[in-house]
């Protein structure tokens, strides 16, 4: 039994290493002059199983920003990885689940790019596309946030599918 497990966990790593989820993907993306990323296509894998998951672009959930600052507001958000928690399902993946990606403070507003969920029922990693949005600026920044932070008022936002960052 522990085997079997031991190997699932080395497959789940496996696809997410080939399919440039989470580290990868997140290591070269261009920055613009504002601070914001640039482009940066989705994975190949990452699209087959959002697919098959029936993940499509467009749909959407809400989502706890920060794991770490749940119902806080406002909440700090850092230069890096974050990890975040779906509050609804989304296509076949059911919340709870953990959102693993990266964010970016730089620009005038955050930016948090998804790459890989964790369902918090036992499954594997999985691959896929998403990005954080919120309405009317709510993710733009406050003017005191400090370089690499970015202080903002909602501890949550939606959630959407992509099929590349634009």
């Amino acid at each position: 039994m522990a085997s079997t497990k031991f190997a699932l966990l080395g497959c789940a790593v496996v696809l997410v290493v080939s399919s440039g989820c989470p580290g990868s993907a997140t290591g070269g993306v261009s920055i613009r002059p504002d601070g914001s990323p640039g482009p940066q296509p989705c994975p190949e894998k990452s699209r087959e199983v959002m697919n098959y998951l029936r993940l499509f672009v467009g749909e959407s959930a809400w989502v706890q920003l920060d794991a770490n600052q749940t119902r806080a507001r406002p909440i700090t958000l850092y230069d890096g990885n974050i990890e975040s928690v779906l509050d609804e399902n989304l296509g076949l993946l059911e919340a709870p689940a953990r959102l693993y990606g990266r964010v970016w403070t730089g620009g005038p507003q955050v930016v948090i790019r998804y790459h890989a969920a964790q369902p918090m029922n036992g499954g594997d990693l999985v691959p896929l596309c998403a990005v954080a949005r919120l309405g009317f600026g709510q993710l733009r920044k406050h003017p005191e946030s400090k370089p690499g932070t970015a202080i903002i008022d909602s501890p949550r936002a939606g959630v959407y599918i992509v099929d590349e960052f634009r």
